[in-house]
């Protein structure tokens, strides 16, 4: 049974810090596609970064140049690095598993194996 366990929730101040992990079982991350997403509440679920079996990420223009997705392939987890935090990146982050990116990477239909989320708060 595939599991996906986010790292628990956090709160920080605007312009601080966070990082996210997800570990997965049941799945080898460094052959699939990874990716983080995020829904505050009122608000459809967006995606915010992938990263596929080839290393190659994508991103929500929203968090370019602040975030960073990567995978610790010996560690059999993903992480999400959040720099210069703003209080509209608050939300319930999900992490999520699908076999390739190659079509709609931030796109939340197409994934189908999901985290039960982390709450991250920025105030």
């Amino acid at each position: 049974h595939v599991h996906l366990v986010e790292s628990v929730r956090s709160s920080v101040h605007a312009g601080g810090s966070l990082r996210l992990s997800c570990a997965a079982s049941e799945l080898i991350v460094g052959d699939i596609c990874m990716g983080w997403f995020r829904q505050a509440p009122g608000k459809e679920r967006e995606g915010v970064a992938a990263i596929d079996s080839d290393g190659s990420t994508s991103y929500a223009d929203s968090v370019k140049g602040r975030f960073t997705i990567s995978k610790d392939n010996a560690k059999n987890t993903l992480y999400l690095q959040m720099n210069s935090l703003k209080p509209e990146d608050t939300a319930m982050y999900y992490c999520a598993a699908r076999r390739t990116c190659v079509t709609g990477p931030l796109n939340h239909f197409l994934w189908n194996v999901w985290g039960q989320g982390t709450q991250v708060t920025v105030s």
